[in-house]
């Protein structure tokens, strides 16, 4: 038995690959309506390419006016498509199309990886290895503490010294007027202010009557 040479057989491995690729459904477009409707219609129309195929299938899509043919390989799509493309039926032109199939690659939805589930907010579940970090202990400044303590009222706090290019930060401390405006019973006791309303404006009518 003669053995194929490289090349030969080479070339037809990647001729049966692509055949296999290659799309074993149509998709007319622009069909009549009168094809959706009238039974005899319907049936020339299947006739056209049971001629390729004596076991294609049909499904018809009314309202996108579509006809899917499904065929038992992709050479008899493929030659349908090339003698029935932009032919004439019922008075209109009728295109085909290769129907695209797509690979999912499972019939089920998968869930997201877990790695993306923490961009979920809120998470439904910390990604593997998260730990909840613990809150830093605040840091106390005791020196401005202890200056600020020995500021009595009017005094001033230099923060900053100035100098000829930038200026100097002082803090002044208020006096403490928190006696203002009260006045002292015989209990010692301060009487609360008297909070005085604000008069409302006179009403004067846009309209005479």
């Amino acid at each position: 038995m003669q053995e194929p040479e490289n090349g030969e057989g080479e070339g037809a491995a990647t001729a049966e690959v692509q055949v296999n690729e290659q799309p074993n459904a149509l998709i007319a477009c622009k069909v009549p309506e009168e094809v959706f409707t009238a039974r005899h219609l319907k049936d020339q129309f299947e006739a056209l390419f049971r001629q390729f195929d004596a076991s294609a299938s049909f499904q018809f899509f009314k309202s996108f006016r579509r006809v899917r043919i499904n065929f038992t390989d992709a050479l008899a799509a493929a030659e349908a498509r090339v003698k029935l493309h932009k032919s004439d039926f019922n008075g209109k032109e009728m295109r085909l199309y290769f129907a695209q199939s797509v690979h999912i690659g499972s019939p089920r939805l998968e869930p997201p990886k877990p790695e993306k589930q923490f961009l979920i907010s809120p998470p439904a579940s910390p990604p593997v290895g998260w730990e909840q970090s613990q809150d830093a202990t605040p840091v106390i400044n005791y020196d401005l503490l202890c200056a600020v303590s020995k500021l009595g009222p009017g005094e001033q706090y230099e923060l900053h010294t100035g100098t000829t290019t930038t200026p100097s930060v002082i803090v002044h401390v208020c006096e403490d007027d928190s006696s203002g405006g009260e006045e002292e019973t015989e209990g010692g006791k301060r009487a609360r202010p008297k909070i005085i309303q604000t008069r409302r404006p006179d009403y004067a009518p846009s309209v005479k009557q």
